[in-house]
């Protein structure tokens, strides 16, 4: 079994945050493991941040336990799938999980869904190809719902909070996963896989919680800057959260440092993990322009990023999406067996 990289995560201790190219394009250079600290030591205390910005999510303790099965949702010859919870930071988080036939430990791998109408969703909706398509690689798979979603507790503020709770239930859930006990699960070899704002999830994950994952995979993923998504799905089709976003935390020219402090690309120095993002070069929902934007930000600090576009793909993947995940496995394969 290959060494745990443990940069600001203890075993038994926790952490957290948010919210496809024929090959792959130019690959980043892999940097030295050697994981970050999370902060000098001092003798003084640290001073206080803004509750709602990663910095106050790097400094968190968090927790996520207790990851219990419920009813059978599916059996098929290659795995079952069932409904899961899961405790995150004191909510409870609904999930799926599917587990593969066969004699584990199975490496396991956390999956963050884009966004969905809370309204309308269903456990589990929104990444079933790629539940199917991995847990039959032989991986566990845990789709979260994320917390207001499906049988998950209520957040009234997440909204107002720019989502970050969703990289929390993230985090929570891998956490969740390396302290079960269960017999099918290997907590020590872990990826994460988001699409679209669970694209962002991943960002934010990977600067908060650096060594918790082995590998991260994004698929059309959302601008690394919060504004960027705000303006273009919210304040573009007139919700009122973006109304009450600017008298919260003021707009992004009246404070500047606010909006800093909730990109990851501020904290991209952070990231230890090797990161592949599919990006269509036809997609109208995330211009691809964000994705190279973020893809040049963590090449600049000398992390290991890949590209991969797809020529006439949009936002969801159609006729390359088997491409795709065949380059997504194979990422998996190398840096989680």
């Amino acid at each position: 079994m290959r060494l745990r990289k443990l940069a600001c995560v203890a075993a038994g201790v926790t952490l957290l945050l948010a919210g496809g190219c024929t090959g792959g394009e130019k690959e980043g250079a892999r940097e030295s493991r050697t994981p970050p600290t999370s902060g000098s030591p001092t003798t003084k205390s640290p001073s206080p941040v803004d509750p709602v910005s990663l910095p106050a999510h790097i400094r968190r303790e968090h927790h996520g336990s207790g990851l219990r099965l419920g009813t059978v949702l599916a059996r098929t010859n290659a795995y079952t799938s069932y409904a899961v919870t899961y405790e995150s930071d004191g909510l409870t988080i609904s999930g799926l999980m599917n587990i593969p036939e066969g004699e584990g430990p199975f490496p396991a791998l956390v999956l963050a869904h884009g966004y969905i109408d809370p309204a309308v969703y269903t456990t589990g909706r929104g990444l079933a190809r790629e539940q199917d398509r991995l847990a039959r690689e032989g991986y566990v798979v845990l789709h979260t719902d994320y917390r207001n979603h499906a049988r998950s507790d209520k957040d009234p503020d997440n909204d107002v909070n720019l989502r970050l709770g969703y990289t929390e239930d993230v985090i929570g859930a891998a956490l969740a996963l390396r302290s079960s006990g269960r017999p099918e699960i290997d907590g020590e070899r872990l990826g994460l896989l988001g699409r679209s704002m669970g694209g962002g999830v991943v960002y934010n994950t990977l600067v908060v919680a650096p060594g918790l994952f082995d590998a991260a995979v994004a698929f059309a993923p959302v601008s690394a800057r919060p504004e960027e998504n705000i303006d273009h799905f919210q304040r573009g089709r007139g919700d009122p959260i973006a109304a009450e976003l600017d008298a919260r935390h003021g707009t992004p020219e009246e404070n500047p440092e606010f909006w800093r402090n909730v990109s990851p690309l501020t904290f991209v120095d952070r990231v230890t993990e090797p990161l592949l993002i599919h990006h269509g070069t036809a997609d109208d929902t995330c211009p691809l322009a964000w994705t190279r934007h973020t893809v040049a930000a963590f090449e600049a600090a000398g992390k290991d990023v890949e590209l991969r576009t797809y020529a006439g793909e949009g936002h969801t993947f159609g006729p390359r999406w088997p491409e795709s995940m065949n380059a997504t496995t194979a990422f998996f394969e190398r840096h989680l067996r």
